[in-house]
């Protein structure tokens, strides 16, 4: 059974697919076998950034039941140790799928040989993408150093606890009432948030809510900035940490800056992953890095119980060591915190 990674975005043209597909070819040269799955259903195009052509079974197939194994959709991509699942672009329609659907395309993914399977999801906050985003209990959401990126993040983050939570608890349950009418009003900018909705259960309902929430609690994303610039766009990344933390009660954790390179447009027309194109390039090493910390040893164990930085220290060892990739590095500023939106 391999580590299940779902990547998503809070919106489109943020690079997840391709940072999705490079760092299924590093932690391919890592040693380790990979399964790339292409989930953004009614929008695939992984196999394109592969640089593979579209003439092969995949998920459409499934869900079509023109198949009835996900292992047999499996495909090779010429990349040693990496292989392929594509998504549904010899069949369109499959956007919107029941849960037993996804279940099943969950359960088969989980149930691969491989070390890593790394599912690339649909941009946005659709239910689709949220059910798979929540197959795990540490996945990675792909951002870039602007407002509205960073907001539409948190909005993925805030849909992706409310869905959490009301998927613990049974259905017409009067635990999924509370949240359905809580949800439907604005925290930001109030005294309420998303902690204060878990109080609320757990004084009306403390039999079922105290396990909900713990269950909860497992939810541990990483950050991935892409397309950074220079120093500046840290406070940028610092915002989204302080209202999710804020309002969400949520610790994310930053494990990539990766800077604007112009081998990623290029490496995109050239249907080649970045790693193998032009491996040397300051994208490439960064997608490296990012991959190291995903097969280091320790990292389930820190998915599972959080490490708590202070102010922004991971988001700053991230963003130097992206930045040093670069030429004219910018100047970091001496105390981290400085960087705090």
């Amino acid at each position: 059974m391999g580590i299940m990674i779902p990547i998503a975005s809070g919106k489109g043209g943020v690079g997840k697919s391709v940072l999705a597909a490079n760092l299924g070819v590093a932690l391919a040269e890592l040693g380790k076998t990979v399964v790339l799955a292409d989930l953004d259903l009614g929008g695939a195009n992984l196999h394109t950034i592969l640089g593979l052509k579209n003439r092969h079974a995949g998920i459409g197939n499934l869900v079509h039941r023109t198949e009835s194994k996900i292992e047999a959709l499996v495909v090779e991509t010429g990349i040693p140790k990496l292989f392929f699942i594509p998504g549904d672009v010899l069949l369109p329609g499959t956007a919107n799928l029941d849960y037993s659907m996804k279940r099943k395309i969950i359960k088969g993914l989980s149930a691969l040989p491989s070390d890593f399977v790394l599912m690339d999801l649909g941009a946005g906050s659709s239910y689709n993408t949220i059910d798979f985003f929540l197959s795990s209990f540490s996945g990675l959401i792909v951002t870039v150093p602007e407002v509205t990126s960073i907001l539409n993040a948190y909005s993925f983050l805030k849909t992706a606890l409310f869905r959490g939570l009301f998927r613990s608890f049974p259905p017409r349950g009067p635990e999924r009432k509370m949240i359905t009418d809580f949800a439907s009003r604005r925290m930001e900018g109030t005294e309420e948030s998303f902690m204060t909705l878990e109080g609320r259960l757990l004084e009306s309902f403390p039999a079922t809510a105290e396990a909900a929430i713990a269950q909860l609690g497992t939810i541990y994303p990483r950050v991935v900035l892409n397309m950074g610039r220079s120093s500046r766009d840290l406070a940028v990344g610092a915002r989204l940490r302080d209202i999710s933390s804020r309002n969400l009660g949520i610790k994310i954790e930053y494990i990539g800056f990766a800077p604007r390179d112009e081998a990623v447009p290029r490496s995109v027309l050239e249907r080649r992953p970045v790693l193998v194109a032009r491996p040397d390039s300051p994208f490439a090493a960064t997608v490296r890095a990012i991959a190291r910390r995903l097969a280091d040893p320790a990292a389930a164990s820190a998915a599972s119980a959080p490490r708590l930085y202070m102010d922004n220290e991971d988001l700053v060892a991230v963003a130097e060591e992206g930045l040093a990739t670069t030429a004219g590095q910018d100047e970091f500023p001496e105390d981290p915190r400085d960087t705090s939106a």
